[in-house]
């Protein structure tokens, strides 16, 4: 990202919406808003197999891994505004695991960009079963949407919840039952 010409986008914006960018309190904003685009939207200059970081161990077991309410934040790419809230993970294991911190960290790599919530939680999932040959794997988000809250239908209290499950949790009842169970305790 360049942060000089997006620096200067915002002070171009306060300009439209009528501010003064040479006020006090507007002086640093440019800078700032900069700094914090670069952060939130660094999921473009990541790959999801340079933050797993070669963290795929062989393991033995092949039973069902779940990791619930890691926190995700992310931003809506219809109207650039926040939406976040949990992500539950789980898979069932074929010989090999995830360190436990990467499956977060596959979380922050694609929710860093714009996005839609729908297409998160697939590519999440799809990355979980690719990185380990996972035989199955669900994902679960509840977020809020701020572009619903703040705009819009003005809806504070609204969760939206998308699921994506692959492999056996998609084939098996038994095992998206298990999952399911085991996410919502």
């Amino acid at each position: 990202m360049n942060q000089d010409r997006v620096e200067q986008l915002i002070r171009e914006l306060l300009v439209e919406i009528g501010e003064d960018p040479n006020r006090e309190g507007l002086l640093d904003t440019p800078k700032r808003v900069a700094k914090s685009w670069a952060f939130l939207t660094r999921g473009y200059s990541q790959r999801a197999e340079d933050v797993i970081n070669n963290a795929v161990f062989e393991s033995e077991v092949n039973n069902m891994i779940i990791a619930r309410d890691i926190e995700v934040y992310s931003l809506c790419e219809h109207h650039m505004l926040p939406f976040y809230g949990k992500c539950h993970i789980g898979y069932i294991a074929d010989k090999k695991v995830l360190g436990v911190s990467k499956l977060a960290r596959i979380v922050d790599c694609f929710a860093r960009r714009l996005q839609i919530q729908e297409r998160l939680t697939a590519q999440i999932a799809q990355e979980i079963e690719s990185a380990v040959g996972a035989i199955g794997v669900g994902v679960v988000m509840e977020c809020r949407h701020l572009c619903m809250m703040m705009r819009g239908v003005e809806k504070q209290n609204s969760v939206m919840t998308t699921s994506t499950v692959l492999g056996a949790l998609h084939d098996e009842v038994a095992a998206r039952n298990e999952f399911l169970q085991l996410i919502h305790r």
